[in-house]
Order: C-alpha cells, then structure tokens, then sequence
C-alpha cells in the first residue's frame, strides 16, 4: 500500500490503511512514514455512554484508538477514526470509507489554509 495523495480544495487527503470487513468488524493495516502496522481490528466496542465509540481500534492487543459511526447527508455511512500512541506528538484522525469494492481505505487529512 502506497501513500495516495488526492487534493480537493486546499485539503490533502492520503489513503494510510486498507481495510476488509469482517464478521462484525474489519480488518487490515495502516502504513504511514513512521508507522506501519500489518494486523489492524476494529472490534464492535461496548458502548458505556451514548458519544461512546462504535469501534474499539487494535494492533494485535494493544488498543490504538476508536471510531465512531457517522451517515453523511446522502445516506452514506464512514467511521470516523482516532488513532493515539505516546509516540504520536498529536492524535491522528481520519475516516473509513467505504472504496465501492470489497475494500476499505483509511483517509486522513489535513486542511491547509487557502493561499
């Protein structure tokens, strides 16, 4: 998996993971300069409160984040990603989409001011 880079407007999207359902979640691997990890979960998570996350996201045992389901204004439904570790300086957020395939891909992106 290569680093795919989109430009809409003055956003800068890149694909970081690959993702395939599974029986009530998905899985695959997420890959970016300093992070590469093969075996990637996302795991049906036991909701406490109601802005709980849908998702709980592992690496092999080890939690790295969560995601929350989100429906677009045209009935289109992502999950919206958080990925921390202490070696991150800041939090990642991206979203899971659905790639119209048997794939999903792993979108982040960051918005650069117009100029």
């Amino acid at each position: 998996m290569g680093a795919i880079r989109s430009t809409i407007g003055h956003d800068i999207m890149v694909i970081i993971g690959t993702f395939t359902r599974t029986e009530n979640g998905y899985a695959g691997s997420i890959r970016t300069p300093i992070l590469s990890v093969k075996s990637v979960d996302f795991v049906p998570a036991v909701n406490l409160s109601e802005n709980g996350p849908d998702y709980r996201v592992f690496a092999s045992t080890v939690e790295l984040g969560a995601a929350w389901k989100q429906q677009a204004s045209n009935g289109i439904t992502s999950l919206t990603v958080s990925l921390d570790d202490p070696s991150f300086a800041f939090p990642i957020y991206s979203n899971l989409v659905d790639t119209e395939g048997d794939e999903f891909n792993l979108v982040w992106s960051r918005a650069h001011p117009p100029g």
